[in-house]
């Protein structure tokens, strides 16, 4: 662990993400969990590092001021620059131009109708979140087509397997897993990697 680079979250998806990156990536960082029950989110020396209130946050102090990025999958990439090779290819080249696609795929058709769900469901809208969640469901289930070799976006393990994976978590009780067989070989195969399973342990309580 290093104070130079702090991660402050929660237990919570986009937390995650950023912590399995860091994590997958070898970058030493502080994990800073924050009590979303007790508000601690709302503290004014919080706020002053994320107007909005919001986890995560990265704050890397090797940079003067310190350089602080408040979205998970801007530091998600954060990670894949400061490791070449690790999260993407670090040629430029199909390849890398696949796993982008991919990890764009989670992030613009996945995670953000489930965020959206998540609110209609807030303001009781309830029928306009189940369709939402139906949506997310079903790009979910056109995620086994990826599946042709051992990763979501080719032979190796990529940012796009990050986002799926958290994403996938959330919902993994409503899947059919039976068949899905071969997301399911996936899913259990990244659940079972080291570096993710300390970033699914990187804000739980001690």
């Amino acid at each position: 662990m290093s104070d130079a680079l702090e991660l402050y979250g929660a237990n919570t998806g986009n937390s995650l993400r950023a912590a399995i990156a860091l994590e997958e990536a070898a970058i030493a960082y502080t994990a800073r969990r924050l009590d979303l029950r007790a508000r601690e989110h709302d503290d004014p020396v919080y706020l002053a590092l994320n107007p909005t209130g919001k986890v995560p946050t990265l704050v890397d102090h090797a940079y003067d001021p310190a350089q602080v990025i408040n979205q998970s999958n801007a530091i998600i990439q954060y990670a894949d620059a400061r490791a070449p090779g690790r999260l993407s290819p670090a040629t430029p080249g199909p390849e890398r131009m696949q796993v982008f696609d991919r990890y764009f795929f989670f992030v613009t058709d996945v995670i953000a109708p489930s965020h959206a769900a998540f609110f209609l469901r807030q303001s009781g809208l309830d029928k306009a979140a189940d369709a939402m969640d139906e949506r997310v469901i079903n790009h979910m289930l056109f995620a086994e087509s990826f599946l042709t070799e051992t990763f979501m976006a080719g032979a190796q393990f990529s940012m796009a397997d990050i986002s799926a994976f958290t994403i996938i978590t959330a919902f993994r009780d409503r899947l059919d897993w039976k068949q899905l067989p071969r997301l399911s070989r996936w899913y259990h195969s990244v659940e079972a990697r080291p570096a993710v399973q300390r970033g699914l342990n990187a804000f739980r309580e001690t």
